[in-house]
């Protein structure tokens, strides 16, 4: 059976999904279409015919940031699936046989797994959520002022992205047994946080 995609459903459907009281798609999901959104968003006021003042160079900085935008919205739009995914494999391994020592043994491996993997997946969904934000950056400082309200709206998206996939590190994190991969995640979801609350307010500014 082909796993559902929430990221291909009609908005009606979609909805209803996280709607549901099925525990998928949840937050880490949620997330990452906030962030796809933001994106998104960064790309349609990147792409309007005028910008601020109408120079070459604007047209040219909005250009650039469109094309490293655009996959960072691809990105956050798979992950959507990849963190309901993620989710049911965790699932998957709890389920595991848990009787003999073998069993027990290669249970804890899956989880293990499983709960790496569920880590990964809402890091990810910040990683590309802190990177549009650089170039919402760019965007706010090019675009014309008749559209500063939705790049506004594609900063707020990005940032609740962010921290809502954060969230899910944090809780995903505290079922961990890597103490190693454990610190260092929260090193980098700290960065990625720090960086792109600077980046948020410097975009923000730029729009007053």
């Amino acid at each position: 059976m082909e796993p559902v995609s929430y990221a291909s459903m009609p908005l009606a459907e979609l909805l209803d999904a996280f709607s549901s009281r099925d525990a998928v798609p949840g937050g880490g999901s949620a997330a990452a279409l906030a962030g796809a959104l933001g994106a998104s968003l960064l790309l349609m006021t990147a792409a309007l015919p005028k910008t601020k003042t109408g120079s070459e160079a604007e047209k040219s900085e909005l250009a650039a940031a469109s094309e490293r935008i655009l996959p960072l919205r691809n990105a956050l739009r798979d992950l959507v699936d990849r963190d309901s995914q993620a989710y049911g494999q965790v699932v998957e391994a709890f389920r595991l046989a848990n009787v003999s020592e073998d069993d027990k043994a290669k249970r804890r491996a899956a989880i293990g797994a499983a709960m790496r993997a569920a880590t990964d997946t809402p890091l990810d969904i910040m990683r590309s959520c802190r990177e549009a934000l650089r170039d919402a950056v760019v965007v706010a400082t090019n675009v014309q002022r008749n559209a500063a309200s939705d790049v506004g709206v594609a900063i707020e998206l990005l940032v609740a992205g962010l921290h809502g996939a954060r969230l899910n590190v944090a809780i995903n994190l505290s079922a961990s047994q890597d103490a190693d991969h454990t610190v260092k995640v929260n090193d980098e979801a700290t960065v990625l946080e720090r960086d792109a609350t600077l980046d948020a307010e410097s975009a923000r500014q730029r729009l007053r």
